[in-house]
Order: structure tokens, then C-alpha cells, then sequence
């Protein structure tokens, strides 16, 4: 049985609010580095995790169109952060502020990129959840891939321009701190 085939547990991990999930990868989004924090809460050892896409972690209740934007602004150089949704080795989940950065060579170019996870404020996560489901669901009525991320992504825009704002500034307009710590 495969990570995807195991079934979600309904279960949600968490962790400390001073603890920081920490994750690098290649270019590609195979993981190179992992700290001891994501091993424990993500539920694999390191050995399990390196090599591995980073989508080892992804939880099938998470907008593809949210990864797609992630991708899209680190791959342009630009750091991003995000809620996010997570599923563990044994199908239970997490949630994380993630703030995602690209990793530069001397000469400038991305080499990497660099993820940093603290616990998020309940009140985020209890807003993310509802528009997260919507675009799921917006998702699920595509059986192409790419038509799915398409009509999610414009709904997205669609909803953030309605509400006068960018990603960043929705993310930002999101309380950030969990149980008094900064994010």
C-alpha cells in the first residue's frame, strides 16, 4: 500500500509552538534536508524523507491551485507564505505557516529552496478552511489535471480581487501568531 492509498485518520498532529518545521530541497522539490521536527510530526525518518519530493507530505484536502501559486512565486525568485494542510505517514494531518524561499548560488541562481513551518493561529486555519474546501471541490470537477488547477487558480484571483487584495496581503490580513508566539 502506497502513502496515497492509506486512509486519512481524521486525526490532526501537532506540535510545539516554539518548535520550527524545517525542510530544504533541490531545484526540483526533492528533499535535501530535513530537520528533526518535520521527521517527528510528518512521521518518516530522515533516510525516508531525503531523496523524496517534498509532495511526500501532501495532503489530498489541499488546493493544488495554492501549490501551483507557491511554485509559480519561488520559481520567480520571490518568497512566499501560506497555510497549509499536511497529511503524516499514517494518514494523519497538520497544520503549518509555511514561509518558502528560493535558495541562490553566487551567481544568482536558484539552487534550492528553503521551508520554514510554525504552528499557525486556529482562527487562520478555521478561515483557509472553508475557501480551501471550495477550491477542492472547484478542482474535483476536472478530471484534466491542469483544467482543474486552471479553474481553481481563476477562482482564487477571482475571490482575492473581489475582496480588493493579493495573496500575500489575504495571508498577511490572517492572524499569524499561535499561543503568543511570532511567526
Amino acid at each position: 500500500m502506497s502513502r496515497f492509498d492509506r486512509p486519512l485518520t481524521g486525526t490532526e498532529r501537532t506540535f510545539a509552538p516554539d518548535e520550527i518545521i524545517v525542510s530544504k530541497t533541490d531545484r526540483f522539490g526533492k528533499i535535501t534536508y530535513a530537520n528533526e521536527v518535520f521527521c517527528r510530526v510528518a512521521g518518516y525518518t530522515e533516510a525516508e524523507l531525503l531523496g523524496q519530493p517534498h509532495s511526500i507530505v501532501r495532503h489530498p484536502e489541499m488546493p493544488r491551485c495554492v501549490f501551483s501559486l507557491l511554485w509559480e512565486t519561488i520559481g520567480k525568485g520571490r518568497e512566499i507564505f501560506a497555510y497549509v494542510v499536511n497529511r503524516s505517514s499514517n494518514g494523519d494531518h497538520y497544520w503549518v505557516f509555511a514561509h518558502v524561499t528560493p535558495t541562490f548560488n553566487r551567481a544568482g541562481t536558484i539552487t534550492g529552496y528553503h521551508s520554514s513551518r510554525r504552528v499557525p493561529n486556529r482562527q487562520s486555519v478555521e478561515a483557509v478552511t472553508p475557501i480551501y474546501s471550495e477550491l477542492r471541490r472547484i478542482e474535483q470537477q476536472h478530471t484534466d489535471h491542469k483544467v482543474a488547477i486552471a479553474a481553481s487558480t481563476a477562482a482564487l484571483v477571482a475571490k482575492l480581487a473581489s475582496a480588493g487584495m493579493s495573496y500575500d496581503e489575504f495571508v498577511f490580513s490572517l492572524p499569524t501568531e499561535a499561543e503568543g508566539i511570532a511567526a
